[in-house]
């Protein structure tokens, strides 16, 4: 059977609410470092895979967001992950709650109308041309750049919707989510760059949050996409899905 042809399909993930202080060194150095809240969110898995795998992220199915209120300098940190997080590693100090640790385990439907928010990293490929490039030679790789209008966002995600009865993926190989929208109705905010400035690996992330409501098309294509995330940049907090 088709995943188009599942009327419904099962998802199950355990999702950490953290409430930080803003104002505590560790909070607020990952709020300046990329890395610095990859490393604050991988704290809190150690043990389940071997140290130094490059695949430790995926393994664990982590995945995670959070938003920032400024007026109250609290940091709300969300993790999805198929295992339970011991978050004990952060400093008692640095909460302003207790963790909050749930199981999400729930079924969609085909058909059913579910909201939705994510925070994203839509991207474009250019082609990466040197000083010596000609005209007419072959371009080497092609380097990712971060879209930056809301109208561009909307584009990059109303790609991604999948119409009733449509497969998981277009031609060029782009994924789709198993569930459609209107794009009109789609509320999208740009965000923060987030960068880090490390020697190895420095990185710079545009940003989006994307709002709405989705129609489920192909409930396992959806489980998918939530279990996995959607578009780049998940090992720093985007491509979570949240649904409500």
């Amino acid at each position: 059977m088709s995943s188009t042809d599942a009327a419904s399909a099962r998802f199950v993930a355990t999702h950490s609410i953290l409430s930080l202080d803003a104002r505590h060194p560790l909070v607020a150095k990952s709020l300046v470092d990329a890395h610095d809240m990859h490393r604050t969110v991988m704290s809190g898995f150690r043990g389940w895979v071997e140290d130094g795998d490059p695949a430790a992220r995926s393994h664990m199915g982590l995945l995670s967001t959070w938003s920032l209120d400024l007026k109250a300098a609290v940091l709300v940190l969300v993790v999805q992950s198929r295992i339970p997080g011991d978050w004990n590693r952060i400093p008692r100090a640095a909460h302003t709650a207790p963790p909050h640790v749930i199981t999400v385990d729930r079924t969609f439907k085909a058909g059913e109308s579910v909201g939705f928010r994510t925070v994203v990293n839509p991207t474009r490929s250019k082609p990466r041309r040197g000083p010596s490039d000609e005209p007419g030679r072959a371009q080497g790789r092609s380097v990712r750049t971060a879209h930056s209008t809301p109208e561009h966002v909307k584009r990059w995600f109303t790609r991604r919707l999948q119409p009733d009865g449509e497969p998981a993926s277009v031609e060029d190989g782009v994924a789709r989510i198993g569930a459609t929208a209107d794009p009109d109705t789609l509320a999208i905010r740009m965000l923060p760059t987030v960068s880090s400035a490390h020697r190895n690996k420095p990185v710079r992330i545009g940003r989006a949050e994307i709002r709405g409501t989705l129609t489920v098309t192909d409930p396992d294509t959806l489980v998918n996409v939530l279990s996995n995330g959607l578009g780049h940049a998940r090992p720093y907090s985007c491509g979570l899905i949240l649904t409500r």
